[in-house]
């Protein structure tokens, strides 16, 4: 099985230039092309990844972050003691940067250590959950797409999913 796995990329190179050799194409012209092409949706999207990494540092800068993260930390101590303020902070973070998110990771693992419950819940949370508000951002942006209709509320309902199932299994864990 370990083997499969280096050999799929190569072979699926292998075959599609042998698809287009089939084909009676020019495989050369076809990657320029793809190429050009990629490199216009990097230019589309550059203002947007900007404009999104400026935000989220300046909030994590400003505090802004810590204070919501102190905020709901409290109305979830209501329901329990034992859960950390920094998994809020988490959470939040994570909905708009994952490389930020994998900062605040590293320190709760620092802190609490990676076999305790925050540390088994940052894991869970950053492999369950998707950084909402950058890929729609992305994504929407490179495909134009100005009608987003559900997509904001099926992606955050699906992130919450994700965060309780990681507080879940890490509580049995």
């Amino acid at each position: 099985m370990a083997h499969l796995s280096t050999i799929l990329i190569p072979a699926l190179v292998f075959y599609i230039i042998a698809m287009g050799l089939s084909q009676k194409k020019d495989i050369y012209a076809c990657f320029t092309k793809g190429a050009k092409d990629g490199i216009k949706t990097v230019i589309d999207i550059v203002p947007t990844l900007i404009g999104l990494m400026i935000a989220v540092g300046v909030l994590r800068a400003s505090g802004f972050l810590d204070f919501i993260g102190g905020i709901m930390g409290h109305l979830v101590s209501l329901l329990t003691t034992d859960f950390p303020n920094e998994l809020i902070s988490l959470f939040i973070v994570k909905l708009f940067s994952a490389s930020a998110a994998t900062g605040l990771a590293l320190d709760i693992f620092k802190e609490y250590g990676t076999d305790s419950f925050a540390g088994l819940v940052t894991s869970l949370a950053l492999a369950s959950t998707e950084t909402v508000f950058y890929t729609m951002s992305v994504y929407f942006m490179a495909a134009k797409v100005t009608k987003t209709r559900w997509t904001l509320a099926g992606a955050l309902l699906s992130t919450f999913a994700g965060l309780v199932a990681s507080v879940v299994i890490a509580g049995v864990l």
